[in-house]
């Protein structure tokens, strides 16, 4: 299966949030890496069908998503960034609400509900109403329902908003697990979320993929440009302007810092490995030199 995106544009008003997008995408994982505003959620809902393109289509197997309609719809799984749910509704309620708007055979829909709440550890919260859930435990019936038709192409936005780091890890596995036959794109501003279980990893900037490859690919792009350096108080006034700071810690005399710079910022400083975080950061510096 091949999911295109041929020069998909969107345009607000006077804003442009997606610009001239062209991605060909086959079964595997894609983490869709972005800071908040860089467009991910708009791009997400063309690819779903919910809005329009300005310009450019989006195509499975050759034929336009929009007007596939219903036979779109049924390969289609998605988790918005918003999720909406009832809350007096039960969590297994909810399930088979959903499973019939999607038209799936009610005894489908029980056995699938069952098996998705099991897989999402919340087999024990089946008959719990919604409203007595936490914010992971919303989140991850989410993902259950965003399973239900067992969908070829699984869009996730920003899927792990609201989990603990366990819970985080527990969504990474499954998702690693059940990636053999689908397209699955998560979409996140969280780099760990993405950097082990992603095929390829595309970097979005101002409504731009801005970077696109397998995660080492673009570690290469910063191999060198990572260091760990000591810098003495008194010269500390100032760096974070200068360099691009990915982490720092304080101590009695001095500040060891993480840097990503082109050259050895300080005498002594040595070369470590990079990581996407220190890629994604390199990105996205101006950004937050400017506050955005």
């Amino acid at each position: 299966m091949q999911l295109i995106m041929e020069h998909l544009s969107k345009q607000f008003k006077n804003k442009i949030a997606v610009r001239q997008i062209d991605a060909v995408l086959s079964e595997g994982i894609y983490g869709f890496l972005g800071a908040n505003g860089a467009g991910k959620t708009t791009l997400l809902q063309m690819i779903c069908g919910i809005i329009e393109p300005t310009s450019g289509e989006v195509k499975v197997n050759g034929e336009n998503n929009i007007q596939m309609g219903e036979r779109f719809r049924d390969i289609l799984g998605y988790l918005p960034q918003e999720f909406g749910y009832t809350p007096g509704f039960t969590a297994k309620d909810f399930m088979l609400y959903i499973a019939s708007i999607k038209g799936l055979e009610p005894k489908y829909a029980k056995r699938k509900t069952i098996e998705l709440l099991r897989l999402v550890n919340l087999e024990k919260e089946t008959n719990s109403k919604i409203r007595t859930f936490s914010g992971g435990m919303k989140r991850r019936l989410g993902i259950a329902q965003a399973l239900l038709n067992d969908p070829k192409i699984l869009i996730l936005d920003e899927p792990t908003a609201g989990l603990d780091p366990k819970e985080r890890a527990y969504f990474r596995n499954i998702i690693s697990e059940m990636s053999k036959d689908k397209i699955i794109i998560i979409s996140t501003h969280i780099v760990s979320d993405i950097e082990y279980i992603s095929d390829q990893v595309l970097v979005m900037k101002k409504g731009d993929f801005i970077l696109q490859g397998t995660p080492e690919e673009l570690l290469d792009k910063v191999k060198g440009e990572v260091w760990s350096c000591r810098i003495p108080h008194k010269k500390w006034v100032g760096f974070e302007s200068r360099y691009c700071v990915v982490n720092s810690h304080v101590l009695a005399n001095d500040v060891d810092a993480r840097i990503v710079s082109l050259e050895a910022p300080i005498d002594g400083a040595v070369n470590v490995e990079p990581t996407l975080e220190d890629l994604y950061l390199k990105c996205f510096s101006d950004e937050m030199e400017a506050g955005e």
